[in-house]
C-alpha cells in the first residue's frame, strides 16, 4: 500500500488539495475564451481573429522547423540507435500517464482512469520506470488526453484560433490547457531536481523523433502547401476536432490526418 500511497493516491490528492487554485485559473482561461460572433459561425467553422498576429508566428515557427528542429531532430535519428528511441519514447509516454490520470478523473472518465493508472504502475514496475511497454504488451489500451480536453468536457466554448510560438497551433482552449498541463502532472510532487528533468529530457526526444517520422507529412503541409498557414490550421482543427468527437458535418475534410500539436 505504501508504493501506491506514494506513486498514485498521495499525488492526485495534491492535485484535489489545490483544486481552488486550479478551478481558478481555469476560469480566467474559460472567460478569456474570444467568441465567435454568430454571423462567423454561419460563414464556416475557422475562427481566426489574430490572423495577422497568427502568421508572423507562423512565419517565425516554419523558420525555426527548417533552420533547426528539422535538420536536429534528422541528426538525432542517425545518431540514436531505432531502440534506443523507442526506449526514450516509452520512458516519455509512462511519464505522462499520471497527468492522464489526473485529467480522465476530472472528466469523470473511470475507464481510462484505470488504464492509465495501470499502465503506469505496470510500466514503472515491470517495464523498468517505463524504458519497456509491458502493458501494451498485455494489452492494456494507452489512453490519451489532456486539460484541453477536460476543458471542452466542462463545457468550455473552442475560442479562437492561435498560434503558439514553438508549440505551434492551438485554439484558446488547447493554449489553456496547455498551462495547467504544466502544472497538473503528479510527478512535480515526487521527483526533485535532477530527477524532475528527466521526464522533459525524454519528452523533447520523443517529439525530435516523431518530427523525424512524420517528415513526409509535416514537410508536405509547411513547405509543399501554396498557403503553409491556412494548411497547418485546417489540419489541426481538423484532428483536435476529431479528437474531442466535436465535428461539424460541414467543415472541410483536410487531407491529412496528422495532430500537428505542436511542432
Amino acid at each position: 500500500m505504501s508504493f501506491l500511497d506514494q506513486l498514485v493516491f498521495r499525488p492526485i490528492m495534491s492535485i484535489f488539495l489545490i483544486k481552488p487554485a486550479l478551478l481558478l485559473i481555469a476560469t480566467f482561461c474559460i472567460t478569456s475564451c474570444t467568441v465567435p460572433t454568430e454571423k462567423t459561425l454561419q460563414e464556416g467553422n475557422v475562427f481566426d481573429p489574430y490572423e495577422r498576429v497568427n502568421r508572423n508566428t507562423h512565419s517565425f515557427n516554419r523558420s525555426f522547423d527548417e533552420w533547426v528542429f528539422r535538420p536536429v531532430s534528422q541528426g538525432y535519428d542517425v545518431i540514436l540507435p531505432n531502440e534506443v528511441e523507442i526506449l526514450i519514447g516509452n520512458f516519455a509516454t509512462n511519464a505522462s500517464m499520471p497527468s492522464v490520470m489526473v485529467n480522465s478523473l476530472l472528466q469523470a472518465d473511470l475507464s481510462n482512469t484505470g488504464k492509465a493508472t495501470s499502465r503506469f504502475l505496470i510500466n514503472t514496475t515491470l517495464g523498468l520506470i517505463g524504458f519497456f511497454d509491458i502493458a501494451s504488451a498485455i494489452q492494456i489500451e494507452e489512453p490519451n488526453t489532456d486539460f484541453g480536453e477536460t476543458l471542452y468536457v466542462w463545457g468550455t466554448q473552442e475560442g479562437a484560433y492561435i498560434e503558439l510560438p514553438f508549440f505551434g497551433p492551438a485554439t484558446e482552449r488547447s493554449a489553456a490547457g496547455k498551462i495547467i498541463d504544466l502544472v497538473i502532472n503528479p510527478l512535480r510532487f515526487i521527483l526533485e531536481s535532477p530527477q524532475s528533468n528527466y521526464p522533459r529530457v525524454a519528452t523533447a526526444g520523443k517529439l525530435l523523433t516523431q518530427r523525424d517520422r512524420l517528415s513526409n507529412s509535416i514537410d508536405s503541409i509547411l513547405y509543399d502547401s501554396a498557403d503553409s498557414y491556412k494548411q497547418l490550421r485546417l489540419t489541426y482543427l481538423q484532428s483536435r476536432r476529431s479528437k474531442l468527437n466535436d465535428i461539424d458535418e460541414e467543415i472541410d475534410v483536410d487531407p491529412y490526418e496528422l495532430d500537428t500539436d505542436g511542432f
